[in-house]
């Protein structure tokens, strides 16, 4: 029971609390949100391609951005950044409703270009968020917690990438699209409400501070140096590329699944609900032993997953995939978090964490549109399996050409 209780124990830290309460609604927005548009944008053009460019409108803005936001938050105060981003992104979520009412005559002139615009604008805030959270949290916890609060952060997240899909969908087939995007709304302001609540860390002044370029140069210097957490950036990297089917969900929950919105809502919450149960139990038992075969196991299971998913046609079987799929990424999530949270020096936090977010959070972006191009050209269900088999080959590489990635024991560095 005492050990139990322990798992616990990081939330004796009041910051953290609405740290993590302000994250979990951060997630069900951006959630809602991708999920309402994917469905709007497939429903207004009927393109594949135009589901990839909703990626890589959000993708160009923050892999420009990325470097330079890494060097902002190891220079200025970081929960300062994180209130600017959250305000611009709630202007998102209001311009974006705004289209479904007194704007709409501009979807009907331009069709989806003004929600691209949107998503790009969205994409520049989210690129500056990204380094300042994850440096922010060190911040509000000691060494000591890093593993455990990465798997609550992973648990969080998870938690609010089921409720916000399952959410936002069910609103948007049960009444309509208004409703979905006035959740959104509610649910990104009170991020920002509740970080106002936080006490602000600021950083401890540098004697010499470096020039920006100098700066930036020892950020990439430092990663490319470290070969497991490269390893394991690149191996996220390529899987998520190819692997991930999220942004075709619209397209096989209309014309394959054949289930509406309300059942594409479910589909995107599958893998969240797979990830939020497996970071749950993370919480209690962090992989901190023989967590390098952990991680290019649990690759390679997700790489499985979409295989199965891509050859279904059953609604259930691609339910289970999907969440089995969550439920092995989850794993990879917490292990490459735990390494970059304790390989990495508190003075290059955030330039390491925008390093990581060109590497895995913008390949997120960049897959979608790589899934939307592949599926022009070989079909929705050619492109997840294409995604499925190259997740399964770079997992092969990556274990015989990345020794010290495989032989990874995270107890070692905790």
């Amino acid at each position: 029971m005492a050990k139990y209780l322990s798992n616990f124990s990081i939330f004796q830290f009041r910051d953290f609390r609405f740290f993590i309460i302000s994250r979990f609604f951060m997630i069900i927005a951006i959630n809602i949100q991708a999920t309402i548009v994917g469905w709007q944008v497939y429903d207004l053009t009927g393109s594949t391609l135009d589901l990839g460019l909703i990626g890589l409108a959000e993708a160009i803005p923050s892999i420009i951005v990325a470097l330079y936001a890494g060097h902002l938050a190891d220079i200025k105060e970081r929960r300062s950044i994180m209130l600017i981003c959250l305000f611009v992104l709630f202007l998102c979520s209001l311009a974006l409703l705004s289209f479904t009412g007194p704007f709409y005559f501009l979807l009907e002139k331009f069709k989806a270009y003004p929600i691209f615009i949107v998503i790009f604008i969205s994409g520049i805030a989210r690129g500056f968020i990204s380094p300042a959270i994850f440096s922010f949290v060190t911040q509000i916890v000691p060494k000591d917690k890093y593993a455990q609060s990465a798997a609550w952060m992973g648990t969080s997240f998870q938690a609010g990438a089921v409720l916000g899909p399952a959410v936002g969908g069910l609103l948007y087939g049960w009444i309509n699209i208004q409703s979905a995007y006035v959740l959104d709304c509610i649910c990104i302001g009170l991020p920002f409400l509740m970080t106002l609540f936080i006490a602000p860390r600021p950083l401890p002044e540098k004697k010499i501070r470096e020039p920006l370029a100098q700066s930036l140069a020892a950020g990439l210097k430092f990663v490319w140096k470290n070969e497991i957490m490269l390893g394991a950036m690149a191996l996220d990297m390529f899987a998520v590329l190819f692997g991930g089917a999220i942004a075709l969900l619209p397209v096989f929950a209309k014309d394959i699944l054949d289930v509406g919105s309300e059942g594409l809502g479910i589909l995107r919450a599958a893998p969240s609900l797979g990830a939020f149960v497996m970071a749950y139990f993370l919480t209690h038992r962090p992989p901190l032993k023989r967590s390098g075969s952990l991680l290019l196991g649990s690759v390679f299971g997700f790489g499985i997953c979409m295989l199965v998913f891509g050859l279904s046609s059953l609604f259930w079987m691609s339910l289970i995939a999907l969440f089995l799929s969550g439920f092995f990424d989850s794993v990879s999530v917490v292990i490459r978090s735990t390494i970059m949270q304790t390989m990495t020096p508190e003075e290059m936090r955030g330039r390491v964490s925008s390093i990581n977010k060109i590497f895995i959070g913008s390949s997120n972006e960049i897959g979608a549109f790589e899934s939307g191009t592949t599926a022009e050209a070989m079909g929705p269900v050619g492109s997840v399996l294409f995604g499925g088999i190259m997740t399964v080959l770079i997992v092969i590489i990556s274990a015989r050409f990345i020794p010290k990635l495989r032989k990874l024991e995270l107890k070692d560095w905790v």
